[in-house]
């Protein structure tokens, strides 16, 4: 029984195509075999949803705020702490 295949042409980050080439090869698969595992792995344990995510931010955002967590002040110890570690980077190159 032949298998119709659909041949597609995907634009993809140097880094994407190494670790898809690497995979085939670890795997001694076509890349394409690679990519349909992936398909099929991430169809069967699914992707989280935009509405997953937004969710757990808000639970993340209402449990700082019942710890009373002053976020201006947090913002601000964050920048001098940025500027901080600027500066020592800035210092350590040559």
């Amino acid at each position: 029984m032949a298998v119709t295949t659909i041949k597609s042409t995907y634009s993809l980050d140097v880094e994407s195509i190494r670790t898809l080439e690497k995979l085939a090869q670890r795997w001694n698969v076509s890349k394409s075999e690679v990519l349909r595992r992936a398909i099929r792995v991430a169809a069967i344990e699914g992707i989280p949803s935009d509405s997953v995510a937004l969710s757990a931010l808000d639970q993340l955002q209402a449990s700082l705020r019942l710890r009373k967590v002053n976020f201006a002040r947090w913002e601000r110890d964050l920048k001098v702490e940025r500027r901080a570690t600027s500066q020592r980077l800035a210092h350590k190159t040559p």
